[in-house]
């Protein structure tokens, strides 16, 4: 889920959303847990279509009861030159953000993976802001939220 600059991000009480969301939900958790093999599998586990789970699964997330907010996990696209890994790094200690897991990717086409997950909650800026500084970043090629825990 490529963030945008106009897009806001909201905890919202699943009583109030459709069904749908729900769902997609209790896929992505299957998934996660291995109790199915592959998202087939998962959405028919639920009863919803493969269609509807990949409409949503970029923009629906579980917020976990112990840990109120306190984790995000980000994948970025990432040139492959020189300090930009430690340019990202630098920017998560500005905002304040405790970094618990890097995942680098060997490079290809000059664009290395990394995924970062931090403990958020002494940062001194939203997730949100967080994403749109990054996004205006040169060295970033692409940058997804991919969990909110």
């Amino acid at each position: 889920m490529e963030q945008g600059l106009n897009e806001e991000l909201y905890i919202v009480n699943s009583k109030i959303l459709p069904e749908i969301f729900t769902k997609v939900l209790e896929v992505k958790t299957l998934l996660h847990t291995g109790k199915v093999k592959d998202i087939s599998e998962g959405v028919k586990a639920v009863g919803i279509s493969r269609s509807a789970y990949y409409k949503y699964k970029d923009h629906v997330f579980l917020l976990s009861e112990g840990s109120k907010g306190r984790k995000a996990t980000f994948s970025f696209l990432i040139a492959h030159e020189a300090g930009v890994l430690a340019k990202v790094l630098e920017k998560l200690r500005l905002t304040n953000a405790n970094i618990i897991t890097i995942n680098q990717d060997i490079p290809i086409n000059n664009a290395a993976s990394v995924n970062l997950t931090i403990d958020t909650s002494a940062m001194n800026v939203s997730v949100k802001e967080l994403l749109d500084s990054f996004e205006q970043e040169p060295y970033i090629i692409s940058i997804q939220l991919v969990a909110v825990e």
